[in-house]
């Protein structure tokens, strides 16, 4: 046995020569016989070979679930005879893989294409931004903030509506309850928060609307600075790149104070300073903390969440943060309990504060006093903020007691200096339902109130406040105007006629002059609007505006010199660099003193015993004139004294007629509760100009003849070429014609 065991393992060579008998074949010298070829090993050796028995099980091949892949060979089929079918029946198949292991499996395969994808998606729309290494931060748009004489904040103009704020001067409850209520994580997450996306996308897949934001402050941001609102899939990609973006290049402290600046809180305002300014008319670094709750809950809906507008829905909103804050440190429950007791006072007001009219007036100045604005500035301004609110209150008073009788709608009030310093401007009855300006920009007719430049012209002709002219029907070329009372006095004085406002007393001056020279006084007084020479002139037909006859009538105030109205007195930066600087015009004188001061005697007439006797100020020599256009249309009263100089206007927008309304009335009502207060408190001083010395007293039968109103032209009058009437005096001072070339500078 151990003969054949070793012969079977003897290595046999080949044979290359036949053996003796054999034929010699060249094909068979390499062929082996029956006898040469290797006996098969032995079961026993096999198996305990190493090497024989990897071959083995590698030759062998595996289905994926455990199975055997080996063909044919009985050796691999259960019951297989022979010694190899008796080894392969002994050995078990391996079990299937299990559901879990499947699972797996595929949820992996998954998950790589699904990253796959979104990375796709990603880039895809990363694609469509700049270059990140490109990107800037844009500056923040500057804010002009708007000062009164007294440093009180009136408005603040611009796009952001208010200045921007260091996060380290405002208390730390303040950005507290933004992260508290938008983004918790803030200072853990990298820009984007996956809590949040997960949650906005679960929303997404669900609704198929993007109701979830999902979005941390720095994605706020990011879209506040780089995109537009779009709510989309493609824009809430874009945040998120964007956002990681930022938070590399800048530090949490940073990205909040940016945020927190940029934000929009509704109204107009952007940012915390705009919007604490807006809500609670107080600056940021002063909010409670229950404002403070107010304001971070606003952002999530502006326009919803005004607290003006909507109270309740603002206050829940606030809880909800005052709860976020005490969740997360911010505050304590103690806090909270005190900030809910306390119920935050919401400015209504501000929101339709008339200081927005001269505001806006200043705004439009600008450019031409700076140039173009890189940084936030200070405008320091002439605008009282007692008077201004005092115009506001008295002018709307007055429409709301009257305005629904009289059939009047509109106004606007104009205060100012003798120097022409405006120092209270209102535009309209309510700033929030029209912005649009009535004091600067409504070209309405002043009807009696361009009377007084008419007179000036006669006194220049050589007239004095005691000429005496007749009030009595005149016609000019078709033209025959009227008095108020369709009563005529007879002769009376200039001072009379103008105290009575009788019209054809000036009509006839005009006609004695010229209508040109009358338009010339106007203009050397300061009215700028074009002014029609025709006789009509002198019952104010022509258009002007609120503004430039206030500057007018302050030449009287003044002592003579003309002046040009100003609001803006110094503009500066944050930092107190001068940007501009008003300079003293050096006014030019247009009125002799003794004129000055006939024009005033005569005008106090008119608060005597005149059209607006029963609003005279206590204590003050005080002047002015009452006017009312044709139909009723338009109702004046300018007044002013040693110390200030104030015109009112009321009349409706469409131009159509009031009840009868003339400037003696409530126009000289609110003016005079306006001036009263604007005087408190200031000694009393007379008007300027030389005092004029009565030649002799006015005839008294026209005195006791007073009119209750002031006279407003009945029809429309035409333009007619100047006509001298018979009975026109003699020039007994310098001739016209010198002093046009006088005042026009010829």
């Amino acid at each position: 046995m151990a003969q054949g065991q070793r012969r079977m393992v003897e290595r046999v060579e080949p044979r290359f020569e036949p053996e003796k008998g054999e034929e010699a074949d060249q094909g068979d010298s390499f062929r082996l016989t029956r006898e040469d070829r290797p006996a098969p090993v032995p079961l026993e050796l096999r198996e305990r070979s190493p090497s024989r028995a990897k071959t083995a099980r590698s030759s062998k091949g595996w289905s994926l679930f455990g199975g055997s892949s080996s063909r044919g060979g009985g050796s691999n089929r259960r019951g297989g005879g022979g010694g190899g079918g008796s080894s392969g029946s002994g050995r078990k198949p391996k079990r299937r893989r299990s559901m879990l292991y499947r699972l797996t499996y595929w949820s992996f395969l998954l998950c790589m294409w699904g990253l796959l994808g979104v990375g796709g998606v990603v880039a895809w729309y990363a694609a469509n931004l700049p270059p990140i290494q490109n990107l800037e931060v844009p500056p923040r748009p500057p804010n002009v903030k708007i000062v009164s004489a007294d440093g009180t904040v009136i408005a603040n103009q611009g796009e952001m509506g208010g200045a921007a704020i260091s996060i380290k001067d405002l208390p730390k409850y303040v950005p507290q309850a933004f992260i508290a209520i938008e983004d918790r994580r803030f200072y853990s997450h990298y820009g984007v928060d996956p809590q949040g996306l997960a949650r906005a996308g679960y929303v997404y897949l669900t609704t198929h609307r993007l109701t979830q934001g999902g979005s941390t402050l720095t994605q706020q941001l990011a879209k506040n600075v780089f995109l537009t609102p779009e709510r989309s899939l493609r824009r809430k990609i874009q945040e998120a790149i964007l956002a990681v973006y930022l938070e590399r290049k800048f530090s949490k402290n940073q990205i909040l104070e940016m945020y927190i600046n940029r934000v929009y809180f509704g109204a107009g305002s952007y940012g915390i300073e705009a919007a604490a300014q807006r809500y609670f008319r107080k600056p940021a670094k002063e909010l409670t903390i229950a404002e403070a709750a107010t304001l971070a809950g606003l952002v999530k809906a502006p326009s919803s969440l005004d607290p003006t507008k909507n109270p309740k829905g603002a206050h829940d909103r606030a809880q909800l943060v005052l709860d976020a804050m005490v969740d997360t440190g911010a505050i304590s429950a103690q806090d909270e309990k005190t900030a809910l007791a306390t119920p935050v006072k919401v400015s209504k007001f501000a929101a339709r504060s008339s200081g927005n009219y001269p505001a806006d007036w200043i705004s439009n100045q600008l450019s031409d006093l700076t140039g173009p604005l890189d940084t936030d500035v200070v405008v320091e301004t002439t605008i009282d903020a007692k008077l201004q609110n005092l115009a506001e209150q008295s002018l709307r008073q007055g429409l709301d007691k009257s305005g629904g009788k009289l059939r009047v709608s509109q106004g606007a009030l104009v205060a100012m200096d003798p120097d022409g310093a405006v120092r209270a401007m209102v535009g309209g009855r309510s700033y929030a339902e029209s912005q649009f300006n009535r004091a600067i920009s409504a070209y309405r007719q002043p009807g009696s109130t361009f009377k007084p430049f008419v007179y000036l012209a006669a006194l220049m002709n050589g007239a004095t406040p005691d000429t005496v002219r007749d009030d009595a029907p005149i016609t000019l070329a078709g033209w025959s105007p009227k008095d108020f009372s369709r009563e005529y006095r007879g002769p009376v004085s200039l001072t009379t006629a103008l105290a009575l406002s009788l019209n054809t007393v000036a009509v006839r001056l005009c006609a004695e002059v010229g209508p040109k020279a009358v338009v010339a006084v106007a203009h050397s007084l300061g009215i700028n609007s074009n002014l029609d020479p025709n006789p009509s002139i002198a019952l104010g037909t022509s258009e002007v505006t609120p503004l430039e006859i206030t500057s007018a009538y302050a030449t009287f105030a003044n002592g003579g010199r003309m002046v040009i109205p100003y609001v803006v007195k110094r503009i500066r930066t944050e930092k107190g660099k001068v940007l501009f600087q008003r300079q003293a015009p050096g006014n030019q004188r247009v009125i002799e003193d003794d004129k000055v001061g006939m024009m005033n005697a005569m005008m106090s007439q008119t608060l005597t015993v005149g059209t607006a006797r029963k609003y005279g100020l206590p204590g003050w020599q005080s002047a002015g004139k009452s006017g009312t256009s044709q139909n009723y249309r338009d109702a004046w009263f300018i007044g002013y004294t040693s110390h200030m100089v104030t015109a009112v206007w009321l009349g409706n927008d469409d131009g159509t007629s009031t009840s009868r309304m003339t400037g003696g009335s409530l126009p000289a009502q609110i003016w005079n509760e306006f001036m009263r207060g604007a005087h408190k408190g200031v000694p009393p001083a007379p008007l300027p100009g030389r005092p004029w010395v009565r030649e002799a007293p006015p005839p008294e039968d026209v005195i006791a003849q007073q009119p209750q109103f002031d006279g407003a032209p009945e029809d429309q009058p035409v333009a007619v070429e100047p006509v001298m009437t018979a009975n026109a005096p003699r020039n007994t001072g310098r001739p016209i014609a010198d002093w046009l070339n006088r005042v026009l500078g010829r």
